[in-house]
């Protein structure tokens, strides 16, 4: 019995001990996660127009209950032609710190976030999902919960 309780002590005390600004991956939650298309200056250029219409097909059969950006014009022209395809809105929240409201009341869904480099590491670390990031033109990475330790990323890629 007190060995239960030494175990239980230690396991909810190295809990109380969890980074601050983590966010946990709620269970059956799917998220993918990917950089906007290429662009040059702050438009998608060519390249970064075939690769986002390219996520329609790297994502064909996959569902997608929800799609999420914030308001920069290059993040929702990535984001456009699979919001068209699924008949989805894209939902826009702000680019600072995002991981928090991303996962808030998206338990067991598959969402989307197509983000910029500085958020996409902010949500990279708040998860604790192991390196590197998706920060390059055409990674696509499905991040799960793991039942211990970090979240598991199959690492993907799309596009031209």
């Amino acid at each position: 019995m007190l060995k239960r309780f030494l175990i239980l002590l230690i396991f909810f005390g190295l809990a109380a001990c969890a980074t601050p600004g983590q966010v946990a991956m709620p269970e059956g939650t799917k998220l993918i996660i990917l950089r906007h298309a290429d662009r040059t200056d702050e438009n998608l250029n060519e390249k970064g127009i075939a690769r986002a219409k390219a996520l329609v097909g790297a994502l064909d059969g996959i569902p997608v209950d929800a799609i999420y950006s914030p308001g920069i014009q290059r993040n929702l022209d990535t984001a456009a032609p699979l919001a068209i395809a699924r008949g989805l809105e894209i939902t826009r929240i702000p680019a600072e710190d995002p991981a928090a409201r991303l996962l808030a009341g998206n338990a067991g869904k598959t969402i989307v976030w197509i983000g910029n480099k500085g958020n996409l590491q902010s949500i990279w670390d708040a998860i604790a999902a192991p390196e590197p990031a998706p920060l390059q033109y055409g990674d696509l990475f499905f991040v799960t919960r793991a039942r211990v330790g970090s979240p598991l990323v199959e690492r993907r890629h799309f596009g031209p």
